[in-house]
């Protein structure tokens, strides 16, 4: 850990301890796993991580956001939250993250609320500024706290830092929302969302997925994103591939050569 980083997490630290108590809104990704572990450390028992399970969440990332919250010690709890009941975000317009964030914000302060806990915060950090975030708008709007962001703290501070205290997640590829796997415009059902779940799982269970992998749905049409790395196996797989994504009711099944990109239904924007 360089310099610039050990002063970052000493300021982070300072700036929790002056919270006095905090609820960390949780998925188990790089980000929010970070913060809730150094709230925990900094606040004990004042501090609170959060899962809202909802119909985007895949059910191994739940398994795992709550089997990493026990083996780390952290105080976890996991709250029911629907979204696909509103128009605004089943008809995935481009702002559908701004209406699932005044959801999630709504459910994270009133749990705060019952908890008597003062503050909420989320891992948004100085990197999400570099992507469309409409998300961050709605927790501007409901006052949520991103103390990575004011302790300047980038993605690779945070993956520098959770090497160096040994955090068994630094490494942990990005994860992001299944309704982020359907194009703007095109409605979001949880058929869909499930189908792109079991299709994801089906490759990671072959061992493809190392890194970040995505199954992007078009219609009818799957359009795999995978590290370079990963493509050959791709190839190599590609007959069992095909007859499986198939079966879940794809007609087209591609490989995408320009590999995975975060965020990359943005790039239509």
């Amino acid at each position: 850990m360089i310099e610039d980083q050990i002063l970052k997490l000493e300021k982070l630290k300072k700036a929790i301890a002056e919270k006095g108590s905090l609820l960390v809104a949780y998925s188990g990704g790089l980000d929010s796993s970070f913060l809730a572990k150094v709230a925990g450390d900094v606040l004990g028992d004042s501090a609170l991580c959060l899962i809202l399970d909802h119909e985007g969440l895949p059910r191994s990332e739940l398994q795992y956001a709550q089997e990493l919250a026990r083996s780390l010690g952290l105080r976890c709890l996991t709250v029911k939250a629907s979204l696909l009941k509103r128009p605004q975000v089943f008809e995935n317009p481009p702002d559908r993250c701004y209406h699932c964030k005044k959801e999630f914000c709504r459910r994270l302060k009133e749990v705060a609320s019952n908890e008597n806990i003062a503050w909420v915060a989320d891992g948004a950090n100085l990197s999400d500024l570099q992507d469309f975030r409409p998300g961050l708008k709605a927790c501007e709007e409901e006052s949520i706290w991103h103390p990575l962001m004011e302790a300047e703290m980038t993605k690779e501070d945070i993956r520098a830092i959770s090497r160096e205290m040994g955090l068994p997640f630094w490494n942990r590829p990005p994860s992001a929302c299944l309704a982020s796997r359907i194009p703007y415009g095109e409605e979001i059902s949880q058929q869909k969302l499930a189908r792109i779940e079991e299709a994801e799982e089906f490759l990671r269970g072959l061992g493809l997925g190392t890194g970040p992998m995505r199954v992007r749905s078009h219609g009818d049409m799957a359009r795999i994103e995978t590290c370079a790395g990963d493509m050959s196996g791709v190839l190599a797989l590609r007959e069992m591939i095909v007859y499986r994504l198939k079966g879940l009711g794809f007609r087209y099944v591609v490989l995408d050569l320009d590999g995975y990109r975060s965020g990359s239904m943005n790039e239509a924007l």
